[in-house]
């Protein structure tokens, strides 16, 4: 996936983005889901989408 196709209608986030960048679509991340765990170094973290449609990143 490009990544202008992956955050088409964020020209400032665009153009920080780097050909090496990996870039993960929310919607790939969280399918129908509302909240997915993430872990790292064997901590949990929660990622959330909020009604307004921002993240919310817990541990």
């Amino acid at each position: 996936m490009e990544n202008s196709q992956a955050l088409s209608g964020d020209a400032p986030a665009l153009e920080r983005l780097s050909d090496t960048d990996r870039v993960i679509s929310s919607h790939a991340l969280f399918g129908d889901r509302k909240e997915v765990i993430i872990e790292h170094d064997g901590a949990a973290y929660r990622l959330k989408i909020t009604k307004q449609g921002k993240l919310i990143l817990n541990k």
